[in-house]
């Protein structure tokens, strides 16, 4: 029976998870119009500042069950992908191992309705404690991983747990085509931010799904 299904106490809350002021901004901005509840939480760069930021948030009361999410921007690895498109992890990769998400193929039906026109990638997203670029783009993919960031491996990893569920969206910035410099200062930036603003209520929707028994 999944979380928060009937008999097994209050439904568990929702951490959204985030790296970047520029991801914070545009998931916020989306949540006061949002129908949902959750919290987001910046947890800083790099796998690491990922770590423990979601360790001490989960160790705050009543976290002990929440489901965890971790967004933001991430760089495309599949040749044909494009700034604005999205990701959804079936499971999240870096060093230690692979930690399996819950719920993928809900998750990129919700993301289809909250953002359409957008394409919706699944597989596996690997993490890397550096921005990739070049070659070891071509590196990465060759593992069949189909996008790279910072913190989604590191905060599935620190979250993850029996009974807990966990995800990771991230919205592609720049791909094998489309390779940036500096976010938020370029088109695709641009695209990015207004993209994960436009998906929060797909996040939402997940969480609540975790609720529903099971038929």
């Amino acid at each position: 029976m999944p979380a928060g299904a009937a008999g097994a106490g209050p439904p568990p809350p929702l951490l959204v998870a985030c790296a970047l002021r520029i991801e914070e901004a545009a998931l916020r901005s989306a949540g006061r119009a949002a129908a949902g509840a959750g919290t987001v939480l910046r947890t800083g760069m790099g796998p690491r500042a990922a770590d423990r930021s979601v360790a001490r948030a989960l160790a705050r009361p009543g976290m002990d069950r929440a489901a965890v999410l971790a967004t933001g921007f991430c760089a495309g690895l599949v040749p044909g992908m494009h700034p604005g498109d999205l990701v959804v992890a079936e499971e999240t990769r870096d060093p230690r191992g692979a930690v399996g998400c819950t719920g993928t193929a809900l998750l990129a039906e919700a993301l289809a309705r909250a953002a359409p026109g957008r394409t919706v990638h699944t597989g596996a997203l690997t993490g890397s404690d550096h921005v990739v670029r070049g070659q070891e783009r071509a590196q990465l993919r060759a593992t069949g991983a189909v996008a790279v960031d910072m913190e989604s491996a590191a905060t599935l990893w620190t979250a993850a747990s029996p009974g807990r569920p966990v995800a990771a969206v991230r919205v592609i910035v720049d791909a094998p085509e489309h390779e940036l410099v500096r976010i938020g200062t370029v088109r695709g930036g641009i695209s990015a931010f207004r993209v994960l603003r436009a998906v929060m209520p797909a996040f939402y929707e997940w969480h609540r799904s975790l609720l529903l028994p099971r038929r």
